[in-house]
């Protein structure tokens, strides 16, 4: 399932550098335990250890066997592997990473990050600057969106690795047939769904996530990216929530259930699963979800709507572009690291063509490099990742500051309150200062 069904959902920061501990939403597909992979190879190879800590990605192969080409390449360097707890469990994955990388002991060289940390241990001194090792020819290698997550005050503090967007499944067969085109508004989307449920061809217009948890975020770092507005600034000060942007944004969002009657309100408690089980049984002419939702969609065991289903990039509002949230797991080098220059070589091995296509084939998650999209090997792994090309392009970060689970928690519950209550200008209103207090200190 991509990024597991969804350590997005199941976010816990605790507290990295000054910060409490904070504890909210939940996940799926919990899987066991990481636990130390493979030997110390140093004595008798006499080459420098990198001791790479990372959470335990979903595959039947191991990171120790993954990683097993760059360390039967290297004369100089051998990749050791710790395996921390599956994304799933991002309370424990970033826990431990807190741990680790505050004590500056040096254990750790490379390691693997939620896409919402690279801010916060940039902030605190645990990431290495690699800025003068990525120049900017190199970034662009990546989806911008990707490089925006990783980067914190003008600095590159981590490199991509693997990602997830948000984006809009439809139903071809049911738009086929009554003529319609596949939205690229939000207002046409609207539409065509009021259409699709006044005709009786479909029970529900158009499915998204609104339980107040972190997909509640991702869900508005969406739509309001859509309306050509953001959460923050990029100074990561400015607080833009209330503008008339999210304003627009957040109104939609309570129409579609109201005015609109094309989402039922149900959707005030669903997270992932919930609002994608109504799609694949075939009540639905619309959903926004995450790329795992692809293969389920295809599996006759779980859908009703094999070989019906097609994927294309968010809607947007007038004036807008389509704002996709982005998850995924990135790469980051400790500013503690005993062998900062192995840490950057392996780090290149990671991201390169064929480290990349072979990721994808092994645990079925998106490349992060964008000419990986025009390799026909990616299109014989899936041709489905080939299709979200487009939807990664307008991949969006969520807010970048180290005060994240902070934001996060304010804006889950402003939001919650602005979809039950209609009052969207008022409670925006007071999250914008709440927010502006958060991270001002």
């Amino acid at each position: 399932m991509g990024e597991d069904a969804l350590s997005r959902r199941g976010f816990i920061k605790l507290g990295g550098g000054a910060l409490g501990a904070l504890v909210f939403g939940s996940s799926l597909a919990a899987c066991g335990q990481g636990s130390a992979g493979g030997s110390n190879p140093a004595a008798s190879s006499g080459r420098k250890v990198i001791n790479f800590v990372t959470a335990k990605f979903e595959s039947t192969t191991s990171m120790q066997d993954f990683v097993k080409p760059f360390n039967d390449s290297s004369s100089s360097y051998q990749v050791v592997v710790r395996e921390l707890p599956p994304p799933s469990q991002s309370t424990e994955v970033h826990q431990q990473l807190v741990q680790q990388l505050g004590a500056a002991s040096g254990d750790i060289d490379v390691f693997t990050q939620d896409v919402i940390w690279p801010a916060e241990f940039a902030s605190a001194g645990w990431a290495m600057d690699l800025s003068s090792e990525f120049p900017q020819g190199e970034r662009d290698k990546f989806f911008p969106g990707l490089v925006q997550s990783v980067t914190w005050q003008d600095k590159l503090v981590g490199l991509p690795f693997y990602l997830d967007a948000g984006q809009l499944y439809y139903r071809k067969d049911v738009l086929k047939d009554k003529g319609m085109k596949v939205p690229t508004t939000w207002q046409e989307l609207a539409t065509s769904a009021k259409a699709l449920q006044g005709s009786g061809d479909i029970k529900n217009g158009f499915l998204w996530q609104g339980k107040q948890a972190e997909v509640l975020v991702c869900n508005v770092v969406s739509f309001v990216g859509g309306a050509g507005g953001a959460i923050l600034g990029p100074d990561g000060k400015t607080v833009m929530i209330a503008d008339q942007p999210a304003q627009t944004a957040i109104q939609f969002m309570y129409d579609t259930m109201n005015s609109l009657n094309i989402t039922p309100k149900d959707v005030l408690s669903w997270d992932e699963e919930p609002s994608r089980k109504p799609f694949t049984a075939g009540n639905a002419a619309f959903l926004r979800q995450w790329s795992y939702v692809w293969k389920v969609s295809q599996d006759a065991s779980q859908s009703q709507v094999v070989d019906k289903v097609g994927v294309a990039p968010l809607p947007h509002f007038p004036g807008g572009k389509s704002a996709a949230c982005l998850g995924g797991y990135q790469l980051g080098v400790s500013e503690s690291s005993k062998n900062k220059e192995g840490a950057v070589e392996f780090l290149r091995w990671m991201t390169s063509l064929d480290t990349q296509i072979r990721y994808a084939e092994l645990f079925g998650s998106n490349p992060a490099l964008r000419s990986a999209y025009a390799d026909p090997r990616l299109a014989k792994v899936s041709p489905a990742m080939v299709q979200l090309k487009d939807v990664f392009e307008g991949g969006t970060p969520r807010p970048i500051t180290p005060k994240y689970p902070q934001v996060s928690l304010a804006i889950q519950s402003a939001v919650s309150k602005a979809l039950t209550t209609g009052d969207v200008a008022g409670n925006l209103a007071k999250v914008k200062s709440e927010i502006e207090k958060i991270v001002s200190t």
